[in-house]
């Protein structure tokens, strides 16, 4: 895989996110990803059910694009409630080790009034390259 992960020392320590992603190889635009299932309605219940939910549809695509999660380089979090997803950082940590490891790509988590489902609480998006 040809993905380096930077973490320049004059930055702070990242914790649960890497500061830049360099990589060479054919780029994947995933879409964004919320807790829609197959029947197209919003599944889970709370935040970390529904970013494993998300997630998981995210990696999915990857996977179909010939991905794994390892080649993620960048990830976009949009949060509605960013205190409730905060409160639940630890749990959703560990979906994320779960289900990606402790690769970590360039990371960012935005706060937003609102999904184009309202019944969902947090949507993923990225890219990734495949090496």
């Amino acid at each position: 895989m040809n993905l380096d992960r930077i973490n320049p020392p004059e930055l702070a320590a990242p914790s649960g996110f890497t500061h830049a992603v360099v990589g060479e190889g054919r780029i994947v635009f995933l879409a964004g990803q919320t807790a829609l299932g197959p029947d197209g309605r919003i599944h889970g219940d709370g935040v970390v059910e529904q970013f494993r939910i998300a997630l998981s549809s995210l990696l999915t695509a990857l996977r179909a694009a010939g991905g794994q999660p390892e080649h993620l380089a960048s990830l976009t979090i949009y949060i509605v409630d960013m205190e409730d997803y905060r409160a639940h950082a630890r749990e959703i940590g560990a979906v994320w080790r779960e289900l990606v490891g402790t690769s970590y790509p360039a990371m960012a988590g935005i706060g937003i009034s609102r999904l184009w489902d309202a019944e969902a609480l947090v949507e993923v998006q990225g890219y990734a390259i495949l090496g």
